[in-house]
């Protein structure tokens, strides 16, 4: 290596160390993923940093942090779990390689039409205000801005890759970092471990997190005992637990639940 001082380097040599610094950094934390991963196939992970990063909120806004979390074993968990779970989530979960393109295409589509769509709700908005304002007549405050409402096309894999290590900032980077880490997980993992990692950390409820507290909290019942409208709510909530904790009584959820059941039957979950 050269003796140069850096100071005396010329600036596309300054650039090149430094875009040779960026790559291995780059390449340094991919390898720190890759063995977080290999040790999840004798380990199991004890958090996610979507945990940890709900543990701060709590403690940060509440003041305190209620929890509930009991691992289980995936034969432990039960069949009825796993089928609502994937009928509801991943269809193709067991047959995809980690990525469904067609579903991801199919989501960015709705996604572009919602935005148009607020946009459009928007700037009407706007309009009725500026309106109001030269009659004289301008309301208190002004109207919140409609936003779209964004859809996803993860599969389980995603999700988990997601939640073991990314935040929830919807980024390129982060959209391609969790590409890489999925690819990961299906490299090193098996599809029942991968399910068995994602039913006992994903979240159900406010600091609700796996499916044995969730068939606590919900049923008063061990997961395993779960019949199979019972799971089939349960996976319904998963895209808005929060919401539907606070609306369990929705006539939407009731109605997928129904719907999810219905479809159990044909879901032969991974063994």
């Amino acid at each position: 290596m050269s003796d140069t001082p850096v100071a005396t380097l010329s600036w596309p040599a300054r650039l090149g160390r430094l875009l040779v610094l960026v790559l291995l950094a780059g390449v340094a934390l991919q390898l720190y993923f890759l063995l977080r991963i290999a040790l999840m196939t004798v380990i199991d992970p004890a958090s996610t940093t979507f945990q940890r990063s709900e543990i701060w909120r709590l403690a940060t806004t509440q003041g305190s942090v209620d929890w509930a979390q009991e691992w289980r074993d995936y034969e432990e968990l039960g069949q009825p779990i796993a089928r609502a779970v994937i009928a509801s989530e991943d269809a193709g979960f067991v047959e995809h390689s980690g990525v469904e393109w067609d579903a991801i295409e199919k989501a960015w589509e709705r996604n572009q039409r919602a935005e148009a769509v607020a946009e459009r709700r928007n700037e009407q908005l706007e309009r009725r205000q500026q309106q109001a304002l030269a009659r004289g007549r301008a309301p208190a405050e002004p109207p919140p801005r409609v936003e779209p409402k964004v859809v996803g096309g993860s599969t389980i894999t995603q999700q988990l890759a997601k939640n073991l290590f990314l935040s929830g900032e919807r980024t390129a980077a982060r959209k391609a970092q969790e590409f890489v880490i999925t690819f990961m997980l299906e490299a090193l993992l098996s599809k029942r471990r991968i399910l068995e990692i994602y039913l006992n950390h994903v979240e159900w409820g406010e600091g609700l997190f796996g499916a044995q507290a969730a068939a606590r909290h919900y049923f008063r019942i061990d997961a395993r005992r779960l019949g199979a409208m019972q799971a089939a709510r349960l996976a319904v909530m998963l895209p808005a637990p929060k919401r539907f904790e606070r609306r369990p009584g929705s006539g939407y959820l009731t109605g997928r639940a129904g719907t999810i059941a219905a479809r159990m039957g044909a879901v032969q979950p991974p063994r």
